[in-house]
């Protein structure tokens, strides 16, 4: 295993490649492993092996498998070939492992799972800039995971605004 293993919360919003982006850019160096935390709100995937993940994530996925089309139906997540582009790109220059591994759930309670068992070494994740109001009402999942998380939480604010 890797000395450092970073992880970057990623739901292939704007806001977390932004994170994502950064986290290649100022924290990866080469020999790390880069995990890719994703969370799924729904379950929305095929009866099956998955159900077997639900509790615990699903198992590492490679790099080179999150391009499979059978991918999005085993797990139900769609990389997106911006975020393809970036991941691939990086492993090949700065020499790192990536892989993605996915939650079902509350996206706070899991990230902070991810933290603890993966473990990680540090944190990157990504911030939507939600007003106060918006942040009262919906709650910041970035603004949970610095409060609770056991490792280094680095956040990236979005240089895109929202309504």
């Amino acid at each position: 295993m890797a000395d450092r293993v970073i992880g970057v919360a990623l739901d292939f919003s704007p806001c977390s490649k932004a994170a994502l982006r950064w986290a290649i850019d100022h924290v990866v160096r080469t020999g790390d492993h880069l995990i890719l935390v994703n969370v799924q709100k729904d379950v929305n995937y095929d009866v099956g092996e998955v159900q077997l993940w639900e509790a615990t994530g699903s198992p590492l996925i490679p790099l080179s498998d999150l391009s499979e089309p059978g991918i999005i139906k085993k797990y139900g997540v769609k990389p997106d070939a911006e975020t393809l582009d970036i991941i691939t790109t990086a492993a090949r220059q700065k020499e790192i492992v990536i892989v993605m591994k996915i939650y079902w759930g509350d996206p706070r309670e899991k990230i902070i799972e991810a933290v603890d068992k993966i473990p990680l070494s540090s944190l990157v994740i990504g911030s939507r800039g939600l007003g106060k109001i918006k942040r009262v009402l919906l709650g910041s999942v970035s603004n949970y995971v610095v409060n609770s998380s056991s490792c280094p939480v680095t956040v990236v604010k979005s240089s895109e605004h929202e309504a």
